[in-house]
């Protein structure tokens, strides 16, 4: 396990750049988030109890089955007139924003505490699909059952998952849309050395990507939510890259003029399990939440969506910098080292995987060391290559674990 209690004790000390509204929300958030779900690894049997504690409160209901006949639930809540729908796990593998949901549907069981919450549920009316695919969550894989990306089956709606999802959107009629995702350790937001922990898409709505009037609101959205949080995430916010394809899903509610906001959970510096980015992704779901209810994000200007930095893909998990392969190597190389997430025994492991070796490398490193123009060699003292599974180094003639901590 890793060290996630010293993690969120070190997120949680400076809560001064919120604004007033999110504030004592989230400095009660330790207390208020469920705690009883953490991690990386989280499927179908770790949220039904969740489901039923918030059946109590909210309308809990089963709005079809997965193709390996596994339930699909929704929760509602709220009783205003501007509805918002939002999914998590349409990729399995995805499970930070599940972990964020469940936090705020806990939360809003406070609302005696809070006035922000109170006007939400006043104002709105919420539809969370916690888990649209399970079977790829119980399997920790992107696809479904049947090795289909949700997210690419927006337009033929082969897959039942997206039949349901779609059944649900046609009911609802929401007013705007939350497709909540993770994203991989690679991205940072722009080209600065620090990795995009949250990033926002508003989907295009056309292949000349025209920003409509519905569009608008979505990046009006966007940048309020961002403006929010920037104090928190100093330049830790990107934003992806809006190029057209209808068969994904943000893009095809897009097109229908409903208003539609990709949430991608990023990495935060040392937080594999995700518990801190969770954090984050809690505080961008209420601030949406809390900017729809008031219709604060109007007033924003929507060119400010994009001011936010592109995501590049410049971060690997290790870089060792300047390092022999050979005692007679007079060159020194760079050494890329990425994770591999792999499912054992109910956990997620993190393997270590040469990436690329090279003179040197343009990416950053989430965790750099210097190899001080050293041999570095395996663990059983070979020499490294690439693609191969680097559990340790030895650099130096010291031991380095490259596991995270």
């Amino acid at each position: 396990m890793f060290t996630i209690v010293k993690n969120l004790i070190i997120t949680f000390v400076n809560m001064n750049y919120y604004p007033d509204y999110l504030k004592k929300i989230m400095q009660a958030y330790p207390e208020l988030r469920y705690r009883e779900i953490s991690g990386r690894y989280i499927n179908l049997d770790h949220i039904t109890p969740a489901l039923q504690k918030f059946s109590e409160h909210y309308s809990v209901e089963t709005i079809g089955k997965s193709n390996c006949g596994e339930s699909i639930f929704s929760v509602k809540f709220g009783t205003g007139s501007k509805r918002i729908l939002a999914w998590s796990q349409m990729h399995g593998n995805e499970s930070t924003t599940t972990k964020a949901a469940l936090d705020l549907l806990n939360v809003f069981l406070r609302q005696e505490n809070f006035p922000v919450l109170s006007e939400i549920l006043k104002n709105c009316q919420v539809l969370i699909i916690p888990m649209l695919n399970p079977d790829g969550a119980r399997r920790f894989t992107r696809v479904n059952a049947n090795g289909i990306d949700l997210n690419r089956d927006a337009k033929n709606l082969e897959e039942v998952e997206s039949r349901i999802l779609r059944e649900q959107f046609e009911g609802f009629s929401p007013h705007f849309c939350f497709n909540l995702h993770d994203q991989r350790t690679i991205f940072s937001a722009g080209t600065a050395p620090k990795p995009a922990t949250l990033s926002f898409l508003t989907p295009s709505m056309d292949e000349q990507r025209q920003v409509f009037p519905s569009r608008k609101k979505s990046m009006k959205l966007i940048a309020a939510v961002a403006n929010d949080l920037k104090g928190e995430l100093l330049g830790q916010i990107g934003r992806y890259d809006d190029a057209f394809n209808l068969n994904c899903t943000g893009d095809a509610f897009q097109s229908r003029e409903v208003p539609t906001v990709l949430f991608e959970a990023g990495h935060y510096p040392g937080d594999y399990e995700r518990e801190i980015t969770r954090k984050y992704v809690f505080a961008a779901l209420l601030a949406a939440l809390h900017q729809v209810s008031s219709s604060g994000f109007r007033k924003t200007d929507y060119h400010d969506y994009g001011k936010i930095p592109e995501n590049q893909k410049f971060f690997n998990d290790i870089v060792l910098r300047e390092v022999k392969l050979k005692s007679e190597d007079r060159e020194v190389y760079d050494v890329a080292i990425q994770y591999q997430e792999k499912l054992e025994h109910g956990e997620i492991s993190f393997v270590p995987i040469v990436e690329k070796i090279e003179p040197k490398l343009k990416k950053f490193g989430l965790r750099e060391i210097d190899g001080k123009k050293k041999i570095v060699l395996t663990a059983g003292e070979g020499e490294l290559s690439e693609n191969v599974i680097v559990n340790k180094i030895i650099l130096n003639g010291k031991e380095i674990d490259l596991k995270p901590d």
